[in-house]
């Protein structure tokens, strides 16, 4: 599942094929983004350190469970960039479940860049009738907050047991772990109107070093 197997620039190699979740797929880091690496504690933020009303409530397949390794800053804003990408990232993979390409879960946490891509890589799971099942796992969070209300963030993903379920026949397509399964992601948010952390802009780097176990 390259790249957003949930969040938008995504990968889900492990999921088999190494689909690119879009075009943003990069070498080069985000602007603002700092790529030196982080704590990987195993508690995480809330599901929303940021206030703002009328967020999507988020609903996973029961098969598809989350690890991330993001634990909280004590900075009110590193904490709620941390959650609100938290929920960018099921919100995908819940469009992908609904195999919904316009499900307006995801368009909430993004905008720009990222929406367009976030849509394009839903859409390639519908056009194969799949779905991300098995354990997504996140760590080596990174965030820096900019004055003029943008953040970037850098994290890993781990996709080694995550796979693709066809939503036809039920069948899991269980594939061996290999090293681009292992997913650098740097992003660029912005704090918008309503109080939420959106992802204006995500690359990918599969493979990367930098999240290899």
């Amino acid at each position: 599942m390259t790249a957003l197997c949930a969040v938008a620039a995504f990968s889900l190699s492990a999921c088999g094929g190494g689909d690119d979740a879009s075009d943003e797929k990069a070498d080069k880091p985000v602007a603002g983004a700092d790529t030196s690496g982080g704590s990987s504690a195993s508690a995480g933020p809330s599901p929303s350190a940021s206030t703002a009303a009328g967020r999507p409530k988020i609903e996973l397949p029961a098969d598809l469970t989350y690890d991330f390794e993001w634990p909280k800053t004590g900075d009110a804003k590193k904490d709620a960039v941390m959650a609100d990408t938290r929920q960018y990232l099921q919100a995908v993979d819940m469009a992908i479940a609904r195999q919904d390409p316009d499900d307006p879960a995801f368009r909430f946490y993004t905008a720009g860049e990222s929406a367009a891509g976030a849509q394009a890589y839903v859409q390639r799971f519908v056009d194969t009738h799949d779905r991300t099942t098995g354990v997504m796992r996140y760590s080596k969070p990174n965030v820096q907050i900019n004055d003029d209300d943008t953040a970037g963030f850098t994290y890993c993903e781990d996709q080694s047991k995550a796979y693709r379920k066809n939503v036809k026949t039920g069948k899991t397509k269980v594939t061996p772990a290999t090293k681009d399964g292992y997913v650098l992601y740097n992003a660029r948010l912005r704090l918008n109107g309503k109080g939420v952390w959106v992802t204006e802009k995500l690359v990918s780097d599969a493979g990367s070093d930098l999240c290899q176990p």
